[in-house]
């Protein structure tokens, strides 16, 4: 783990909530049937662990998130402090949207979510300084927030010491529910695996088989899941790989990479590179030529990856989401989010804003089941899931007990012609939302050894 270094400026905080009176309810029993909780509970929990009771104890719980508001993933980190803000806003109002994810009332538990933002700067070890001051200063009940996902495996394994629940905010890497999985750690976002199982039989549709396909692989635990899990799933359609090029986070001239893509001999190019460092590799890309003689496949786009460098460069382009605001059209929970994201900010949500969204209100509706903000009752409520799934954004959803990672759709998309955008947020087809079950990696072969409940 990193050390903390200096305490977080006071200007990089901002702070929200109101306190609302509400009790609280330690389940010594079932805390409600048919959650699979009956020999979990009936044995009394720890009266003391982690910051509880203490930051339950009052009129309102502390939720801390840490988000990269600069450094190369401060577009997506931005967007996701957005989605964050309004789970938190409707939770605390008690609105119609939110009552549709199992929650009654205004808060949680009647207790109004308080909450601090920190910039993680896109570094592990400035998200884990600031979250351990949230959790010894603010005795935070949740933590949450990461787009990178060093900052995400950094975090669990703080939230797994700390016995504090941690929502992975934004993070593809396998290992993050995988060889780092934690006990108090649940994921939302598809692992890079799930993401590339669901794209490899849509790119070999769209592409045809026996493609060379060349790679730029940010290196770094996101990137080389990513090129991992894509060159497992088109092997079986005959690609193979002209070139490897690795490159550091925070690249900002790519030249030499892309010299040897462009020189490859490939017909396919994978960009892996996400955030500034995908808008900027994507445009020298364009300057290199290789746009122009190779097809483009992003198996991760970046939220304002295709804004950025603009619908004329990503037309044709294959990739997944986490979310795309179109899936509005088919689950119900989903058009409320981006209705009540567009009133209040004036564009679409991307799918950063709907991980913090989705992760807080999951959160919260897991309290809720449990009866409780005890972590462990809250924790063994998530593991239960498949028994009665979440009704959210993308239908039903539950979380595999054995490495807490959601079992969820992943939609797989294509670019848009710049003349077939029906608006300025319009730059996707939807192709497939393919459902999550199938896409899971076998739990053999994820690494996954859950850390104690206590």
């Amino acid at each position: 783990m990193h050390e903390p270094r200096a305490p977080i400026a006071r200007r990089r905080m901002l702070q929200a909530g109101i306190g609302l009176a509400g009790g609280l309810a330690l389940p010594r029993g079932l805390a409600r049937p048919g959650f699979g909780l009956a020999e979990a509970m009936a044995q009394d929990l720890p009266a003391k662990l982690g910051t509880y009771p203490d930051g339950a104890s009052g009129p309102s719980v502390f939720v801390g998130i840490t988000t990269p508001l600069t450094g190369p993933y401060s577009a997506d980190g931005k967007d996701a402090q957005l989605g964050y803000e309004l789970a938190i806003a409707e939770i605390n109002a008690g609105s119609a949207a939110v009552a549709k994810w199992g929650l009654s009332g205004k808060g949680v538990l009647g207790k109004e979510i308080k909450y601090a933002v920190a910039d993680s700067e896109t570094k592990p070890n400035v998200a884990v300084q600031a979250q351990t001051q949230f959790i010894q200063r603010n005795k935070a009940i949740m933590i949450t927030g990461s787009v990178s996902s060093a900052t995400a495996i950094a975090l669990e394994e703080l939230a797994q010491r700390e016995k504090v629940l941690n929502m992975v905010g934004l993070s593809g890497s396998n290992d993050t529910t995988g060889k780092n999985c934690q006990r108090y750690g649940f994921r939302s976002q598809p692992s890079a695996y799930m993401a590339c199982k669901a794209l490899g039989p849509v790119v070999a549709k769209g592409l045809g088989h026996g493609r060379k396909a060349a790679y730029l692989v940010p290196d770094y635990s996101y990137g080389h899941s990513v090129f991992d899990s894509f060159v497992d799933a088109v092997k079986q359609y005959g690609w193979t790989t002209a070139t490897q090029q690795v490159v550091p986070l925070g690249t900002s001239d790519f030249s030499s990479a892309l010299l040897n893509i462009a020189n490859s001999g490939a017909d396919v190019f994978v960009n892996i590179a996400f955030g500034a460092d995908s808008v900027a590799s994507t445009k020298q890309a364009d300057q290199f030529g290789v746009l122009k003689k190779m097809k483009l496949v992003v198996p991760n786009i970046s939220s304002f990856q295709a804004k950025e460098v603009g619908a004329a460069l990503m037309q044709g382009a294959y990739g997944t989401f986490d979310f795309w605001w179109t899936m509005q059209d088919q689950y119900p929970l989903a058009k409320d989010f981006v209705e009540s994201f567009v009133a209040k900010h004036n564009y679409h949500p991307r799918w950063g804003a709907h991980i913090g969204y989705m992760q807080t209100l999951l959160w919260a509706a897991s309290v809720e089941r449990a009866k409780s903000f005890h972590p462990i009752a809250v924790i063994k409520t998530l593991e239960a899931s498949k028994a009665d799934p979440y009704t959210t954004s993308l239908g039903k959803v539950w979380y595999r007990a054995e490495d807490h990672q959601l079992v969820r759709p992943v939609p797989v998309v294509i670019g848009k012609a710049p003349g077939t955008m029906r608006n300025q947020d319009d730059f996707f087809d939807v192709l497939d939302v393919v459902p999550g079950e199938p896409l899971l990696p076998p739990i053999e072969l994820t690494g996954c050894h859950m850390g104690t409940y206590s």
